[in-house]
């Protein structure tokens, strides 16, 4: 497992995510959840802890995509928001 292949399931995630925010929520949340889902480089090079609260991120977003903004619990910009969080401190982890 190298840490280039981490880093690069990393940034593709954090592009992900990206253009979720920029776009105001237009763009596929499966896509970005499926995508990280699969970084298992990356998964594997942090730990435990982060693939923990990805997955917990991950679900929590894909249950407000099913409902409009009014009717989830869930806010899919404060939970974009908090992926970003992760992705910084899970690039933080890579590069120490």
């Amino acid at each position: 497992m190298s840490n280039q292949a981490a880093t690069a399931q990393l940034d593709a995630i954090a592009a992900r995510i990206a253009t979720l925010r920029s776009n105001g929520g237009d763009g596929s949340v499966t896509t970005l959840s499926n995508d990280a889902r699969a970084s298992t480089e990356l998964l594997a090079a942090l730990p435990p802890r982060y693939g923990e609260v990805l997955l917990n991120l991950l679900d929590r977003l894909e249950s407000s995509a099913l409902f409009s903004e009014e009717s989830c619990s869930f806010s899919q910009k404060d939970l974009l928001d908090n992926l970003q969080v992760w992705a910084d401190k899970a690039r933080g982890q890579l590069v120490a």
